[in-house]
């Protein structure tokens, strides 16, 4: 398609596409809401979000534990902290540090909280970032801890997507929309600067300039005693940087790793993870290298890791004294600590995690103890959270409530063969498939390395798991379950194998019985909102419904629409010659055929997300409206990416988008009777 008759819906806040949105919305709205169901499911959502015995998880900041906290009576939130012995109790005492309600109000703005970021070593000061309505774009505020108020002559920064972070109580490292050429094609910050309280920020010193087409440029202070560094990064695009460390005078020293490794530095160490082989060590080890050493050109690392084929890297936070490390074995975590020592480094069990569970470390104090905080769940088991320090055991300090009767409910992982004999993993959580094929809903993502693990969903249990529907999780290539080559597998002209292997899941649970075409719905957001978008176009045989949250459709213009040039790396460049071929062949917005029979599709987006473009759900809308297929719109006006800015706005989307699959897929309804699409 040469001529694209709906470009004029790329205009974010145009009159025309306004309208046009305004009538999608009131379609979707009124035959959605107007289910018998829509209510009952709304205002589940909402106890489940609103409920106040959820886990306060925390971030220490010297003798504090900071929490951000939403609920029925404090929609928009607030920002608090407690003690550590106050923390341990049924109901903490906490302490209100910034009542976003009643700034909002005050100020007749819709602030979304974006979070702040404390002054090391006296936290007495914060950058709070404030997003309008849920933008990626926000405004930063100095914040006083003691007087609990905005610095009237403080650091201050309009509305942009800014990077900024503490040098010291008189400085800060900034990035910043200041006008013509100050930003790179992606949007963000193109250059570092060295910023003085009380000087303009047009003034602020230079000391690092990227390119235009890089995605971005930063700077950051590590106060860490002893050890005070600063470092400058170029992101080349999303998976090529540079670092480097600034000497004196600003000089910049280049640390000497390859651009698509991660590193860092932590005390006397420089930790590398590559993502391609490296002086012998595998792609996704951890090595750890003495810093000086490394500058003066020794090589001889450490590893702390390797992955095999079935293990692979998660995480890995610091204590003071030890390193907890998180890996997957086969989508499974495990923890341990690795503790330096003269001999080397050793390693001991952490804790033990159940089957088919996921662990994560939530905070630990690097800078003073060995305290860390260990969040433990799996699909049918709410969080546990368990306090503890290295060697001196731990205890649970918090439990969160169950929200759906188990019973009769439970977890299986399979593994289904993509069409190039890749054995792909995938949970399955539901009812015993003897009872026959019943409804199911498949969930994936299949990018960016991130990986899907087992996790506690009160929502989907909720509204699908208690009606007797099955959740599927699959785990597929362009994700991290497996390491950096589990990823690399499906980036650029690869990304098919994604695609494939989501289908190849998709087979494999009607082969097995699980369910069938014409009762499998799925959902994805983002880039799982390509995926979806893909699956649509590519084996809509498949599915009896699909539903794609803030999508990624257009792939031949994604490039040119708000953040979408930082993600080149990912998918290829549309006007590179070599990428643009598969581009197209995907693209899901590209490849709808009026002659084509689909499921029925519900598209959400949001005006506010200036991420992933609304236009690319919009036009992909439009286009099938025009072709006569079937598919609901809905655009909040707010919430950014995340498609909702509070928990009204999140229940109503949660409702939206079950009340569209029990219409399609009627979970509760028995044994399958027949394909319902129409």
């Amino acid at each position: 398609m040469t001529d694209d008759p709906f470009l004029w819906l790329e205009d974010v806040e145009g009159e025309a596409a306004l309208a046009w949105v305004a009538e999608r919305n009131a379609e979707t709205v009124g035959l959605l809401t107007g289910d018998p169901g829509f209510a009952g499911l709304r205002e589940q959502a909402r106890q489940v979000l609103d409920d106040t015995a959820r886990i306060p998880y925390t971030v220490r900041r010297g003798p504090y534990l900071y929490n951000f906290w939403r609920d029925a009576d404090r929609p928009k939130g607030v920002w608090r902290r407690t003690t550590l012995e106050q923390y341990q109790k049924d109901e903490p005492d906490w302490d209100v540090l910034l009542d976003v309600d009643a700034l909002a109000r005050a100020e007749g703005e819709e602030w979304v909280w974006a979070g702040a970021q404390v002054l090391y070593p006296e936290y007495r000061r914060a950058l709070v970032r404030l997003s309008p309505d849920g933008s990626d774009a926000v405004v930063v505020r100095e914040f006083d801890l003691g007087t609990r108020a905005f610095v009237d002559d403080g650091f201050q920064v309009p509305e942009a997507k800014t990077r900024i972070g503490w040098i010291d109580e008189d400085h800060v490292w900034i990035g910043a929309d200041l006008g013509p050429g100050s930003l790179t094609t992606s949007g963000y910050p193109r250059t570092v600067r060295r910023w003085r309280r009380g000087t303009p920020l047009a003034e602020a010193e230079v000391v690092f300039e990227a390119a235009a087409d890089d995605v971005a440029a930063g700077g950051w202070h590590d106060p860490t005693p002893g050890f005070e560094r600063d470092f400058v990064t170029r992101s080349r695009d999303f998976w090529h940087n540079e670092l480097f460390l600034l000497g004196a005078d600003d000089t910049l020293v280049k640390i000497d790793v390859p651009d698509d490794a991660t590193a860092y530095a932590h005390r006397q160490w420089l930790i590398v993870i590559p993502r391609s082989p490296w002086l012998g060590h595998p792609a996704g080890s951890l090595l750890a290298f003495d810093f000086d050493a490394f500058l003066a050109g020794d090589r001889e690392g450490q590893g702390l890791f390797a992955p095999d084929e079935r293990t692979a890297l998660a995480g890995h936070a610091w204590t003071r004294h030890h390193l907890v490390l998180e890996t997957l074995r086969d989508v499974s975590t495990r923890i341990e600590v690795l503790t330096p020592g003269p001999d080397g480094w050793t390693r001991e069990p952490l804790a033990d995690v159940p089957p088919l569970a996921s662990a994560a470390i939530i905070d630990t104090d690097p800078d003073v103890s060995d305290e860390y905080f260990l969040d433990v769940d799996s699909y049918l088991q709410p969080s546990t959270l368990v306090r503890g320090e290295i060697h001196a055991g731990g205890e649970t300090v918090k439990q969160a409530p169950a929200h759906f009767d188990t019973d009769g409910l439970s977890v299986r992982q399979h593994f289904a063969t993509s069409p190039d004999g890749t054995q792909v993993p995938y949970f399955v959580v539901g009812p015993d498939p003897a009872h026959g094929p019943g409804p199911a809903l498949l969930y994936g993502y299949g990018g960016f390395e991130y990986s899907l693990t087992a996790g506690y969903n009160a929502l989907i249990g909720r509204a699908w798991l208690a009606h007797g529907g099955t959740y599927v999780v699959a785990n597929i290539r362009g994700g991290g379950e497996y390491g950096p080559a589990w990823h690399r597998a499906a980036l650029g002209a690869g990304r098919h194998r994604a695609f494939d292997d989501f289908a190849a899941v998709a087979r494999d649970l009607t082969a097995r019985g699980i369910t069938t075409a014409g009762r499998l719905g799925i959902l994805g957001g983002s880039n799982g909102g390509l995926l979806m978008g893909a699956m649509l176009t590519r084996h809509p045989e498949l599915f009896g419904a699909v539903v794609a949250e803030v999508p990624l459709l257009d792939m031949l213009r994604f490039h040119r629409l708000l953040a979408g040039a930082s993600w080149t790396g990912e998918y290829g460049d549309p006007d590179n010659d070599a990428d643009r071929p598969h581009l197209a062949a995907y693209s899901p917005y590209h490849n709808l055929d009026p002659d084509r029979s689909y499921p029925p599709l519900l598209l959400l987006t949001s005006t506010k997300d200036d991420r992933v473009h609304p236009g690319h759900a919009r036009k992909t809308a439009a286009r099938m409206r025009e072709m006569g297929h079937q598919v609901l719109f809905y655009e909040n006006t707010g919430g950014g990416h995340a498609g909702a800015s509070d928990h009204e706005e999140a229940a109503f989307n949660h409702a939206l988008v079950h009340t569209f699959l029990r219409r399609h897929l009627r979970p509760g309804g028995g044994v399958d009777e027949g394909d319902t699409r129409r």
